[in-house]
């Protein structure tokens, strides 16, 4: 072989081994929840693969540890979840069974969302028979945007430590989303004034951090206990306590059955408000910027 050919064929050969040689690979990034995948989105681009687990139509309370949930705990390189036991029907077995080292609790490549937060309605006792009660206190914390900022913070930080060698790259991205993330929550603030001080009444005991950044007046809970159904007697008992103390709207998330708020809206004239939780709940949320602006917009809209 002429020693043209052999230069030739040696290039060829090497181009062709190239081209087959996979690209760097991306971080596996198993969400819990929709926020949790979107955020994950937002601060990891091109450099992360993200899976939620579950979608706008599911009780995050209430998932089954399918066999396609298990395997992707498997291959992940980072859970993410809200963490509060949130997940503790599901996220525990996933784990145990899934095999993978690196994700378990306690490990890099387990981040709990909610350990960055201030916990509010922490319970200072603990009674089953007080329902759905979580110990270390309400785990909806996504529904503050001043709980995201907190959160990003401390997710790019774990990113950086799970992937080092992106870790400028997760830096940046990160001080990118702050700044724009800071310009909405003023913006959203702004918009979200006439809202201050409205009594609300709510489906499930799953707001109170939207509440405390709104400044709304809670009336009234549409379950007795957190996640016990409502009986027509203690619905007329919600119906009665709003003669005295009225409320201006009842809300929902967008995976909770509608029946009960529904009817309170027919008996009493107040409107119903489905919100987006978490994104993806509606066709205008389907990122975290859209998950708030179409939350005030659906609440300013039952002002009218």
């Amino acid at each position: 072989m002429k020693i043209q050919t052999r230069v030739r064929f040696i290039f060829i050969t090497c181009l062709l081994l190239s081209a087959q040689r996979p690209a760097l690979a991306a971080l596996h990034v198993f969400a819990c929840e929709p926020e949790w995948g979107a955020l994950a989105q937002e601060l990891g681009g091109d450099k992360v693969s993200v899976y939620n687990a579950t979608t706008a139509l599911q009780d995050p309370h209430q998932v089954q540890a399918r066999p396609s949930l298990l395997a992707q705990v498997r291959k992940a390189d980072l859970v993410v979840c809200t963490g509060a036991e949130l997940e503790i029907g599901w996220l525990p077995l996933l784990l145990r069974q899934g095999g993978n080292d690196k994700v378990q609790p306690g490990k890099p490549g387990n981040f709990a969302a909610a350990e960055s937060v201030r916990a509010l309605e922490v319970p200072t006792r603990l009674d089953r028979s007080e329902g759905d009660v979580h110990p270390y206190g309400n785990p909806h914390i996504q529904t503050d945007p001043r709980n995201i900022a907190k959160v990003a913070q401390a997710l790019a930080t774990r990113l950086a430590e799970v992937d080092a060698a992106q870790a400028t790259f997760y830096a940046a991205r990160y001080q990118a989303f702050a700044t724009r993330w800071q310009q909405a929550i003023a913006r959203w603030e702004q918009q979200a004034a006439p809202l201050r001080g409205m009594p609300i009444v709510v489906q499930h005991k799953g707001w109170i951090y939207l509440q405390d950044w709104l400044g709304f007046t809670e009336v009234a809970t549409l379950e007795p206990k957190p996640g016990i159904p409502p009986s027509s007697g203690y619905l007329a008992s919600v119906l009665e306590q709003l003669r005295q103390q009225p409320a201006r709207m009842v809300i929902r998330a967008a995976y909770q059955d509608a029946h009960a708020s529904d009817w309170l809206s027919k008996q009493t004239g107040i409107a119903a408000v489905e919100l987006p939780f978490p994104v993806g709940g509606t066709d205008g949320a389907q990122d975290l910027y859209g998950l708030f602006d179409d939350t005030l917009a659906r609440l300013l809209s039952a002002l009218k």
